[in-house]
């Protein structure tokens, strides 16, 4: 185990305010304790190190600049925030990042004053920090509002929505394009930062907003526009804003990200520049400054803990497949066969296993960028036009494409396949990337078939049928990690839709499982058939269209029926309930329990726990079946079928 670092300068900085105490000159040192800290804190919890390395040197400026809190700082994602996190009053607690209980991996309104608004999805900052400025202009009170956006979230059109109205926030708002990855910036240097510096400062504006004025009582239209025109197209021959000049933001870059030198005096200019709003373009390098994440093909974007002098990480061996890359490679199986297949991901293409099929087929695999909108009538427009398009989209990304789906696919009955990645619970992640809301966001839609493996080998199957599925859209969520290790079928089996299986024959309780809750059912029905409660289960494999004369058949011939999804409420128990109603079957003394996700947004843990607090375990199983029947824990009620 390493030593901590020594950090005496940061040692002295607990908030933004002992920061600013510090001279000037002292910054570089503070910087670099800085990052030695953060390599070491996330060594011990693991998490999203590449981009927090990246941002050090301005974090440290914007804090040191600014005066947040009341200048309100916020961070796109969240990603890069665990510099800031430290910088805020939360160093002690940083070994504590994305532990149960502990500090959340993005930022948390709840958590600190310093994180002003929560974030974990791509592209909201900008429209975020521009509501804060303009509330601030409403109620005159001081504070400008400064959003650090990454280049590849400019992939996501709400950025540039948010863009095109930030007018009304004026000299308030400032935008950080942090630039790390697309290098949509020629190489910096001293000539550039002393352009950047010059360009924002007080006299430049000043003699800039009295040419405006001169032209506009001397020159005519025409010769107007050509004048600022000219001074455009001079600005844009060292720096490359002209885009964001025609947005109506004021474009001061592209400045180093890592020279304090350079980033202090710009920022100091900005912060004072009576003009806005100003977008300020720096480049930085994700992983800056610790030698493995450098040399890493992700830049250490994502960790598991790490030893800090090799870089080593630490990794459990793998005991089963990882239901991602199932599912990516009975989809290049189906291929193979049909080249009317092709796939599509949002910015994820490793996360959803997509990089191995873009290896395969190149030309028929479509990364979009951080726009999933798009993505899905992009996949809309390939289905229209015969070809079978699967989408790999997180659940918690593909929400932000539901009128996509109602407007583009659903009501045009378009066979859309839809492979839903992350559904469920996912840990350290917590509530912002919980797939929670899916099957009951897809369920309520007509024309769609929603599917839920229970394991890997039924991934295969479910893969196998939505490539034969054309008579409408398709969905199949399935959970982040390893599988069960179960052997996959060869060759796979299409499935009839809207048909489940029983895989444990009862008499007394019926458990239909939807999804990878099978497992624990199965334990659950262990438990209870030792308790003299005879119990079928049933893997439903579909949340729409119900199996309804298999629930049929179950609800005539049993005490006790129980759903059991991961999902919220809305979904598979809710259409189960409402099919027994319709029916009539809840008229008698059947017995009717939903088990789902509880209606809150679950904080990080292990999924284990997670599922546990929940109440979506073996153990809670049987004490809902125990409770619908009122027995106790010694001897079976009278009256049940044995």
């Amino acid at each position: 185990m390493s030593q901590r670092p020594i950090t005496p300068l940061l040692d002295t900085v607990d908030t933004p305010a002992d920061l600013r105490r510090l001279d000037s000159a002292d910054l570089t040192q503070f910087a670099a304790e800085l990052r030695a800290e953060l390599v070491d804190a996330v060594s011990v919890t693991g998490g999203h190190l590449g981009a927090g390395l990246g941002v050090v040197e301005l974090t440290v400026a914007l804090h040191y600049v600014f005066n947040t809190p009341e200048d309100t700082l916020i961070w796109d994602v969240g990603h890069q925030a665990y510099p800031h996190k430290i910088l805020t009053g939360r160093r002690d607690r940083i070994r504590t990042l994305r532990a149960p209980q502990g500090l959340s991996g993005f930022t948390k309104r709840s958590e600190s004053e310093y994180d002003p608004f929560g974030a974990a999805h791509s592209s909201t900052s900008i429209s975020a920090a521009i509501g804060f400025a303009v509330a601030n202009k409403l109620a005159d009170r001081p504070g400008k509002a400064i959003a650090v956006i990454g280049d590849g979230a400019m992939s996501a059109g709400m950025a540039y929505e948010a863009m095109n109205n930030a007018e009304a926030a004026g000299n308030r708002l400032v935008v950080i394009l942090n630039d790390n990855d697309m290098s949509i910036a020629p190489p910096v240097g001293a000539l550039s930062a002393y352009l950047a510096r010059i360009y924002s400062s007080r006299p430049f504006l000043e003699l800039r907003d009295l040419a405006k004025l001169l032209a506009k009582r001397t020159l005519g239209p025409n010769m107007q526009r050509t004048a600022k025109r000219a001074e455009e197209y001079v600005r844009t021959l060292a720096s490359g804003g002209s885009l964001f000049e025609e947005l109506g933001f004021y474009y001061v870059g592209p400045i180093d990200g890592h020279n304090l030198d350079h980033l202090i005096p710009v920022l100091e200019n900005v912060r004072d520049a009576a003009e806005g709003p100003i977008l300020v373009h720096v480049v930085t390098q994700k992983g800056k400054g610790y030698a493995p994440a450098e040399a890493a093909a992700d830049k250490y974007h994502g960790v598991q803990k790490f030893d800090v002098i090799t870089g080593a990480q630490v990794k459990s061996k793998p005991k089963a497949p990882q239901y991602q890359n199932v599912f990516a490679q009975q989809l290049i199986a189906e291929a193979e066969v049909d080249p009317m297949i092709v796939a599509i991901t949002a910015a994820m293409p490793s996360g959803t296993g997509l990089d191995k099929f873009e290896a395969k087929f190149p030309d028929r695999t479509f990364d979009v960028g951080i726009a999933e909108q798009h993505a899905v009538t992009f996949a809309a427009g390939m289905a229209a036009k015969g070809m079978r398009p699967f989408a790999a989209i997180y659940s918690t990304f593909l929400q932000r494409a539901y009128d996509q789906v109602v407007h583009d696919v659903a009501i045009q009955n378009l066979p859309v396949r839809f492979a839903i990645d992350r559904a469920g619970l996912v840990g350290a992640d917590g509530a912002t990337h919980a797939g929670s809301f899916d099957v009951t966001y897809l369920s309520t839609l007509p024309n769609f078939v929603v599917m839920a493996p229970s394991d890997e080998a039924e991934l295969v199957n479910m893969v196998h049928t939505m490539a034969r599925h054309d008579s409408g859209p398709s969905a199949v969520r399935y959970p982040r990690g390893e599988g069960t290790g179960i052997a996959l079928p060869n060759p796979p089996v299409e499935l009839e839709i809207g048909k489940g299986r029983i895989v444990r024959e009862g008499k007394t309780v019926a458990i239909l499982s939807l999804g990878c809750r099978l497992q624990e059912a199965m334990a659950a029905a262990d438990d209870l058939d030792g308790r003299g409660l005879s119990t079928t289960v049933a893997d439903m494999r579909f949340a729409k269209p119900l199996d309804e004369a298999l629930i049929r058949k179950l609800a005539l011939s049993h005490d006790v029926l129980v759903t059991i999804e991961e999902g919220a409420i809305g979904g598979f128990g809710a259409h189960v309930l409402t099919f027994a109603s319709d029916e009539g079957l809840t008229d008698g003394d059947l017995k009717i329990r939903t088990m789902r996700l509880p209606d809150v947004f679950q904080d990080q843990d292990g999924p284990v726990a997670q599922y546990a607090t929940a109440g979506l375990d073996a153990e809670h199983i049987v004490s809902t079946v125990l409770s619908a029947l009122r027995h106790n824990s010694v001897g079976v009620v009278e009256g049940v079928r044995a």
